[in-house]
């Protein structure tokens, strides 16, 4: 009697082995230029939509903020779905539909660094870091300033300019160049789970899109607000926007929307000129060291706040 155990069970294996050679050589993608590829797509993490053709997909997706992979598909007639977040080639899967595209944005990701988004505001307002009860590890609150930007406060609790009150954001308090490739300044930011504990923070911000990608800024977190989406940093620029909130009519008789538009500010280096001397400067940083970048994504870290920047906002982290 002959016992097929033995040889059946290795007969099986190598069946199933076969198979899933077989499986992995069909679902392979094939990938252009390593981002994107034909007959494949990403799963969730949609950001936004719109109806374009599908050679206009990547291209949409590199200027729109958060955006950091796409899939393309012929749904109304051809609609690009921009998607977020932390993504390889890897993670795409194949499709049976010839059509659709899918790729994902040459973002160079550093280690132990988290993808985030930014965008731009000066709203003139005392900064919310600036409340004694908002700030806790640290050694004091941001100094804020009266009506000319320049004498410091000794009343931590006074009204904020954007309430009609006398406090307001500080001169000193904008971003200036260290070197070609780094600059120091101040934000706004929302880091899930810290919450008030951000205050005061410093954070190393490499921009991995736009005109300003290769650059990097390192700023401290003068500010928080409930506008702001996860891993957002609204960095302080002079002439960018005043956002929800406006004390810039109170301190510097500007119109309800302040200088350009609420939101975005200025649109040329010519328009800083509106502004006052004292933010003149930090309105052309926008221009010159920041290269125009309209909202450019970053990958961010937490570093040890350079003494300059402690220095102009009298907040110091325990531990920095």
């Amino acid at each position: 009697m002959i016992n097929f155990t033995s040889s059946s069970s290795t007969i099986l294996a190598l069946l199933v082995i076969y198979i899933l050679s077989v499986k992995s050589i069909v679902a392979q993608i094939n990938w252009n230029g390593n981002n994107w590829a034909m007959s494949c797509d990403f799963q969730g993490n949609e950001l936004s939509n719109v109806q374009i053709p599908g050679e206009q997909c990547g291209g949409r997706c590199s200027q729109t903020s958060g955006c950091t992979h796409f899939t393309w598909n012929q749904y109304k007639g051809g609609t690009c779905w921009m998607k977020t977040g932390s993504v390889t080639t890897a993670n795409a899967f194949k499709t049976d539909d010839p059509s659709m595209v899918c790729g994902v944005m040459n973002i160079v990701v550093q280690q132990g660094g988290q993808p985030g988004t930014t965008t731009r505001y000066w709203d003139c307002c005392k900064p919310s870091c600036a409340w004694p009860d908002k700030v806790s590890g640290a050694s004091g609150p941001v100094r804020s300033c009266s009506r000319d930007g320049y004498d410091i406060l000794g009343n931590s609790h006074a009204t904020s300019g954007c309430d009609g009150g006398e406090a307001f954001v500080c001169n000193n308090q904008q971003p200036r160049f260290v070197s070609e490739q780094l600059a120091y300044g101040f934000a706004a930011a929302n880091i899930p789970g810290l919450n008030d504990n951000v205050c005061c923070a410093c954070y190393k911000l490499d921009f991995t899109s736009g005109s300003a990608q290769g650059k990097s800024m390192i700023v401290q977190v003068t500010n928080t607000g409930p506008d702001l989406k996860a891993h957002q940093f609204d960095l302080q620029i002079p002439g960018s926007g005043v956002g929800i909130r406006n004390a810039c009519s109170n301190q510097w008789n500007t119109g309800t929307d302040g200088w350009g538009q609420r939101y975005g500010g200025v649109s040329s280096a010519q328009q800083c000129d509106a502004l006052p001397e004292p933010l003149r400067n930090g309105c052309l940083f926008r221009f010159n060291w920041f290269r125009g970048a309209d909202n450019p994504n970053m990958v961010y870290s937490k570093v040890q706040c350079p003494k300059e920047l402690i220095d102009a906002s009298g907040c110091k982290r325990n531990g920095d």
